[in-house]
């Protein structure tokens, strides 16, 4: 569809019944009147811990809003809403990369790292009507949300992502090389612990190799 469809303005909306239609006008007109890229119906400020019935759907959509918030910088109160309105803008720079549930998740950071302008939109939710089914797999999808999140972030911010696993290493080999080797160096004159010593140099080497991998990969980004 948004390859396809040449518009002026883009709405997306779930077709289980659980968004209202009336507030498409005002997305419209935010879009139209005041240039923003992407209106989110946000679900979470209002009524959706009240009316959804799936527990652990509350605790996904808190972590993920956490995670993408903090690890990009931007300020979106629901990601995982399927209610939406963008610009043509948006719509033709958007690369879709998934085909599943993790969609949103991607419009998401590809808004804040494009520094697209990005309105919340206060909206009610109620749950689905009885004898309806979801297809979403609370857990199966939530993992993969979880995983294109780290992908994201890895192909986004590759320095940040890289840098930080070379610093988790690199403090793992010093801290068992200092309590392990050097101390009982100081103590007998002696490496008692040769194997340890060989694991803490595998482990720097591989510190500084995912730290020169983030500043390649960041300067070709």
């Amino acid at each position: 569809m948004f390859r396809e469809i040449d518009s002026q303005v883009y709405v997306i909306i779930d077709a289980d019944d659980t968004y209202p239609v009336d507030a498409i006008p005002e997305m419209y007109e935010k879009i139209v009147q005041r240039k923003v890229d992407m209106v989110v119906g946000d679900r979470l400020s209002s009524t959706y811990f009240e009316e959804n019935k799936r527990p652990f759907h509350n605790v996904g959509n808190t972590i993920v809003k956490f995670l993408i918030n903090h690890l990009f910088d931007t300020n979106i109160k629901d990601i995982l809403t399927g209610y939406r309105a963008f610009s043509y803008r948006f719509v033709k720079t958007f690369p879709v990369l998934s085909k599943g549930f993790e969609i949103e998740t991607e419009m998401s950071i590809h808004a804040a790292e494009t520094n697209m302008f990005v309105e919340n939109q206060v909206i009610e939710y109620r749950d689905r009507p009885a004898g309806s089914v979801s297809k979403l797999n609370t857990y199966g999808d939530g993992f993969k949300v979880i995983l294109k999140i780290w992908n994201l972030f890895r192909i986004y911010h590759p320095f940040a992502f890289f840098g930080n696993i070379s610093l988790i290493l690199a403090l793992i080999s010093l801290i068992t090389f200092w309590f392990r080797v050097f101390l009982p160096y100081r103590s007998t004159g002696a490496v008692a612990n040769m194997p340890t010593l060989v694991v803490t140099m595998i482990v720097l080497l591989a510190s500084i190799v995912s730290l020169f991998s983030g500043l390649i990969l960041n300067a070709i980004q």
